[in-house]
């Protein structure tokens, strides 16, 4: 198990992009959760398979209808398997 955290920067907030991110973090069978940020960006935790990540990822670079994905930070490192499930944090 591995954990993504991901900074997601461009028109993605006001788009559904964080329901977007939940469904497909479902999906994939992915725990963690979205968030917000005060700068504009989006804040994506997720812990899961490495393979699963992936998919995530390329699923975080598409986004949701109207959002435009300008560019993406990424950490990798171990899961701590401190989620049960995958959430929208306000």
């Amino acid at each position: 198990m591995q954990r993504l955290t991901a900074q997601v920067y461009g028109l993605v907030q006001g788009v559904g992009y964080r329901a977007f991110v939940q469904a497909e973090a479902q999906r994939l069978g992915l725990s963690g959760y979205v968030r917000n940020c005060m700068d504009g960006s989006v804040e994506v935790v997720a812990e899961g398979e490495p393979a699963q990540l992936e998919a995530f990822l390329n699923a975080l670079r598409r986004g949701s209808v109207g959002a435009r994905v300008r560019e993406i930070e990424c950490i990798w490192s171990e899961a701590t398997g401190e989620f049960p499930y995958f959430l929208i944090r306000r």
